[in-house]
């Protein structure tokens, strides 16, 4: 039997891991708020500050279980550091760590098997821009092939290249997942990309004649997205907002 345990390392880590454990445990905790997650069987990383290793939830636990003390640090060989009782999902770490190895910038990654990610990436012609948060995503998304379950080594090395320097990525048959710089950044790109999922899904249920976005519009809506939807006015800006709801919603994440 899985058997959770209670124990703080706030006191035992850097300041920097701290916090950044206490970002990860709440993006945990806002994905259950929001029913994206999949019982215990998706995962969302962030990689340790000044270091190679990265942050991982313990396989076995609900996300409405994580906490910052309770998440497992691991190095990108799949080594459980520091000591801890749990184990990682070996398909956790097939994933997280060939992203973490060969992105820099993504400091975090979400990876979440949603009914909408699910239902377009598996469509033909995958995400369409029917919408203004489709066109969020689509200047930097990319698809990786159904592989069957990911743990086979061998999967890492092309779920690098088709990952590229996208920051969102579909995955036929199995979800979604985005990069960012932040716990911040990246949780906001999996909601644009969830948000356009989610809409195109119910559009084609409607069974009407959608209306196009005008190509012009499409091409320029991601500069002005630049502006309005990143930086200091989307991740950075959202993310203390989303932490005030973590805290509203349970504050045990933060132990």
């Amino acid at each position: 039997m899985f058997e959770l345990e209670h124990f703080s390392l706030k006191d035992k880590v850097s300041p920097e891991e701290w916090q950044t454990r206490v970002d990860l445990a709440a993006c945990y905790r806002l994905v259950a708020d929001m029913r994206w997650g999949d019982l215990i069987y998706t995962h969302i990383s962030a990689k340790v500050p000044g270091t190679n290793h990265y942050l991982v939830n313990a396989f076995g636990l609900t996300f409405d279980e994580v906490r910052a003390s309770n998440l497992v640090k691991v190095d990108l060989d799949g080594n459980i550091l520091d000591g801890s009782p749990y184990q990682i999902n070996p398909a956790g770490f097939t994933i997280h760590s060939a992203i973490h190895e060969v992105r820099e910038d993504a400091k975090c990654v979400i990876h979440l098997h949603t009914k909408a990610t699910i239902g377009v990436a598996t469509l033909k012609g995958g995400l369409k821009p029917w919408s203004q948060y489709s066109l969020f995503s689509l200047p930097s998304l990319s698809y990786h092939s159904y592989e069957g379950l990911a743990v086979n080594d061998n999967e890492r090395k092309q779920l690098q290249e088709d990952l590229g320097d996208t920051n969102h990525m579909l995955l036929p048959n199995h979800g979604g997942l985005t990069v960012g710089p932040t716990v911040g950044d990246a949780f906001m790109r999996f909601y644009d990309l969830e948000r356009a999922c989610d809409i195109q899904m119910s559009l084609m249920q409607a069974g009407e004649e959608v209306i196009e976005i005008p190509e012009p519009i499409v091409k320029g809506i991601y500069e002005q997205a630049k502006i309005v939807h990143a930086g200091e006015t989307g991740g950075q800006k959202a993310w203390p907002a989303m932490l005030r709801r973590a805290y509203k919603l349970d504050p045990t994440f933060c132990e």
